[in-house]
């Protein structure tokens, strides 16, 4: 008996990435199931249904897409407004993969939980060689750092690259990124490829080499950062008379700086702050600062999530989802990493659980009525939910 994949249309507030692409539907079909899309699912993304069709894919309307096997999706279930809520669609027993934000909204784990669904969750996958291909937090934050540069070489009133010309000479922009992780890293090559002088900050001396090898300068503060990263690569967070030194500290580079893109983050945890209000303030007027935090409450004192707030004439840009302002590229990435997932979970045509693999036991947040991760258990537990 086959499996029976359903991709559902994103009803998040402007979200037009999809969870599989015509093209990735091979891959799919390859394992022995049968794909079910809802109608529309990616035409935001460029993606209409005939092309699905001629993949192989069955157009169904929205329930049919969530009553399946599996359920494949971008953003976490959530409330249809009057029309009830995405997981109270999901079969009992049926499985879902998608960005679940278990960290940040640990009920949402419970609900599926009660609702039995075996969900596994993508920002939970293991930072190890073999899941590389799998490591959708990885893609997206690519598309993410792109989108930042073009966003403020929209907004400066300048350019980026040096121009000699009949009528004077330009000077290049300067680019400061604050956090050189995966987003940090596409911002620097990007805004080097349109010609700006880039620098980069990170509390993971690590980086250096990885800044150094985009063409960009590496920012050294004079602070002890101890072990600034965890087992799985990411950044951990520091004491709050840490972050006051550093801010102090950045204050000086970022008042230097044409353009500032901030990208630190700590899973599970508010965004560190890192450029205070004064540190805006003493840009120079027309500067741009784009903050990737925003979600997470922003790296920068004076962001507003999905808002521009203008001080002193500096712009402070806090968009949310700019892997959706590139949703093609986004949706395509996205779904190889889902697709072979998908087939790390798969023997014999149906999902085989090897708890003793890293891989699936490490994204495994929900499983036979429980919330199965114990970090997730533990939040939830301590804001009075079910795990």
């Amino acid at each position: 008996m086959h499996l029976i994949v359903g991709v559902p249309k994103e009803i998040a507030p402007r979200e037009r990435r999809v969870g599989l692409v015509p093209d990735a539907l091979k891959a799919v079909l390859d394992l022995d199931c049968e794909v079910r899309v809802e109608r529309g699912a990616g035409a935001d993304a460029g993606f209409p249904d005939a092309e699905y069709e001629a993949a192989g894919a069955r157009i169904v309307d929205t329930g049919d897409a969530f009553a399946v096997d599996l359920v494949a999706k971008v953003r976490p279930p959530r409330a249809r407004g009057a029309g009830g809520h995405e997981v109270d669609s999901l079969p009992r027993g049926s499985a879902l993969i998608s960005f679940l934000s278990p960290l940040d909204e640990p009920e949402l784990a419970g609900r599926l939980a009660a609702q039995g669904v075996r969900a596994f969750s993508m920002e939970l996958m293991p930072r190890v060689t073999r899941a590389q291909s799998m490591d959708a937090l990885s893609s997206q934050s690519t598309i993410a750092g792109y989108r930042a540069v073009l966003t403020a070489a929209t907004t400066l009133p300048r350019i980026f690259p040096m121009l000699v010309t009949a009528a004077g000479t330009l000077q290049p922009a300067k680019v400061l990124i604050v956090g050189a992780g995966v987003a940090g890293l596409q911002a620097l090559g990007t805004a080097r490829r349109l010609g700006a002088v880039t620098s980069a900050y990170d509390t993971r001396a690590a980086v250096k080499e990885q800044v150094q090898s985009v063409g960009a300068h590496f920012v050294e503060l004079d602070l002890e950062t101890g072990d600034a990263e965890d087992a799985g690569g990411y950044a951990v967070a520091q004491s709050e008379d840490f972050y006051q030194r550093q801010r102090d500290q950045l204050a000086l580079y970022v008042a230097k700086s044409d353009v500032v893109i901030t990208t630190a983050l700590v899973p599970g945890q508010r965004a560190p702050l890192l450029i205070e209000e004064r540190a805006v303030r003493g840009m120079r007027p027309g500067s741009v600062v784009v903050d990737l935090a925003a979600e997470k409450g922003g790296n920068c004192e004076v962001t507003v999530a999905d808002e521009e707030v203008v001080v002193e004439g500096v712009h402070v840009l806090g968009p949310t989802n700019l892997p959706s302002e590139a949703p093609a590229h986004a949706s395509q990435m996205y779904a190889r990493n889902l697709t072979t997932f998908l087939a790390h979970l798969m023997q014999d045509g149906s999902l085989q659980l090897d708890l003793e693999d890293e891989i699936t036991a490490g994204t495994l947040l929900t499983d036979a009525g429980r919330v199965v991760n114990e970090r997730v258990a533990a939040l939830l537990a301590a804001a009075g939910g079910e795990a």
